[in-house]
């Protein structure tokens, strides 16, 4: 683990626990903690900094909350990389691997470089508003009021068609099991240098999703007879698109490393969870989302 450690925590959940472990453990060690000046009032007494120099100073990431506080750490990160691990102190995260009782291991685990890199990739988008902004999740446009969203899809300067729906995504690999999924889109694996764009309750055009490469660029023009359109950025309200308005993206490989402890076992929880949103579920597949060490006290001694 390197000398400087940076914590980025959940705006209101309770994460002193594992604040009091990672503490500790720097102690022991020499590492020096730093928190984000915005995350100071929650996690008193560690040094706070600025974003910018945050994201200078830091040799990893710990980031304690679910997969919006994860999603939100990669994002500080994005522009120097460094390995993040995420605590769930969420409820169901993808993203998120360690739970607050397993941190102390994990730690040992990162120390002894007993870990492995998980990499991401993010949307760089831009609009009509100067300056990009990123996604790690996806990228969607929503309807403001009535009427649909209807918007035009050019890849790399050539007309694909239009769509006109309630929303539209365009989602990472790591996103395609968020909203791409829920609206019937599909589940691309982490390792595909891929994004996919999914309409939601299409009304006219195109209809299915169009999975693209990473060197393609997509354009979103948004046509006059669109309803208003909001565009969101993981989650987040970014900003709105009037008619005319552009919203162009590009997949940018390698704009973050997740760490994994046990990556097989995570992409086994991963799948059982997407299991959980739509599919009814045998009891040992439920098993599989019981933290070992809740199942071994489920199970009892010697079985």
């Amino acid at each position: 683990m390197g000398e400087t450690l940076g914590l980025v925590v959940h705006p209101s959940k309770p994460v002193d626990s594992s604040v009091r472990t990672i503490s500790a453990y720097a102690r022991t060690h020499g590492v020096r903690i730093v928190v984000r000046a915005a995350d100071a009032p929650r996690v008193p007494g560690f040094e706070a900094l600025p974003d910018a120099e945050f994201a200078d100073a830091v040799d990893w990431v710990i980031s304690l909350g679910g997969d919006g506080t994860m999603l939100g750490a990669l994002r500080l990160v994005m522009e120097r990389p460094v390995p993040v691990l995420g605590v769930n102190h969420g409820n169901l995260g993808f993203l998120v691997e360690v739970f607050p009782t397993q941190l102390e291991a994990a730690l040992e685990a990162l120390v002894h470089n007993e870990f492995t890199i998980e990499p991401h990739s993010c949307l760089v988008a831009g609009t009509d508003v100067p300056g990009a902004v990123a996604g790690f999740n996806d990228l969607v446009l929503t309807r403001l009021g009535r009427g649909a969203v209807s918007v035009d899809l050019t890849v790399n300067g050539q007309q694909f068609g239009y769509y006109k729906c309630d929303a539209l995504v365009v989602a990472t690999p790591t996103g395609s099991t968020a909203y791409n999924y829920a609206a019937g889109g599909p589940v691309i694996s982490p390792s595909a240098a891929a994004m996919v764009v999914t309409p939601v309750a299409p009304m006219a055009g195109v209809s299915r999703s169009v999975v693209l490469g990473p060197n393609d660029e997509v354009r979103l023009h948004v046509a006059g007879d669109s309803a208003a359109v909001g565009v969101e950025v993981d989650g987040v309200e970014s900003e709105t698109l009037a008619h005319d308005g552009v919203l162009t993206a590009r997949l940018r490989q390698d704009a973050a490393k997740v760490v994994r402890l046990a990556a097989g076992a995570h992409a086994s929880r991963s799948r059982v969870k997407l299991s959980l949103l739509d599919l009814p579920l045998r009891p040992d597949q439920l098993l599989e989302l019981v933290p070992g060490h809740l199942r071994q006290r489920l199970e009892g001694p010697g079985e």
